[in-house]
């Protein structure tokens, strides 16, 4: 156990140096590597894996939706027309009396995935906060869709290894960020070539303060998807 700890120990030191010249973050360069804590009570084994790109050579990226604020049924008609396999991480908070709204996006083909329960950003709060907001989450949308969900996205993509842990004890299968995201009419990136790559993982956030409608975004990002000759795939597919 010494020398397993002390092998981590040594990468996430390595990784650190690394990490300003590449912008990563040293928690997602381990992925599933196993992470031991010293304490009392706490388990020790593989986390669940943070991922911003999926590894793939299928010429897919992935949408995603966070909040749930736009409630619009002309989206629910697009996801429709479209059969745009998407992904909604709903926050219980915000979405509040409108889960109607989600259950007739799951019919046309959207998957439904965890944001926590209010919102909070979770990096530094004590696990038992921090598992209260998943699992809450995690026991809403199983009450409510009768399927729990396999993914979560940490609010703001703050998180650290407590959410990691408190992620795994929750049942979740992955932490997902984003390496795109669609701010206004454009789309802004993260690490790596400021174009559309497959394997992508694109955020559309809910706070939109240029009067685009959420149909609106959706569309002009598929313009630039088939432009690049991407098509949309379904995340828990790859996943």
């Amino acid at each position: 156990m010494r020398a397993s700890t002390a092998a981590v120990a040594a990468a996430l030191a390595a990784l650190l140096l690394a990490g300003c010249a590449q912008s990563v973050d040293p928690i997602e360069r381990l992925g599933k590597k196993a992470v031991t804590y010293g304490a009392k009570g706490v388990r020790s084994g593989p986390e669940v894996p943070v991922v911003r790109r999926v590894r793939t050579s299928d010429k897919v990226v992935f949408l995603t939706y966070d909040d749930g604020v736009e409630q619009d049924p002309r989206f629910v008609a697009l996801v429709r027309e479209r059969r745009l396999p998407v992904s909604m991480f709903l926050t219980d908070s915000v979405v509040g009396p409108g889960y109607g709204h989600f259950a007739r996006l799951q019919s046309v083909g959207a998957s439904l995935q965890n944001h926590t329960l209010d919102h909070t950003a979770l990096r530094g709060l004590p696990y038992a906060g921090q598992r209260h907001e998943i699992c809450g989450q995690q026991d809403k949308l199983g009450s409510r869709f009768g399927l729990r969900p396999r993914l979560f996205r940490p609010p703001f993509g703050t998180y650290d290894t407590t959410t990691l842990r408190a992620a795994a004890d929750c049942g979740v299968g992955a932490v997902v960020l984003w390496r795109a995201a669609m701010e206004g009419d454009r789309l802004t990136y993260g690490t790596g070539p400021h174009r559309l790559l497959p394997g992508d993982i694109v955020s559309l956030p809910s706070t939109e303060t240029t009067g685009l409608t959420l149909v609106e975004r959706t569309t002009r990002l598929l313009r630039e998807i088939e432009g690049a000759g991407l098509r949309v795939g379904r995340l828990e597919d790859y996943l």
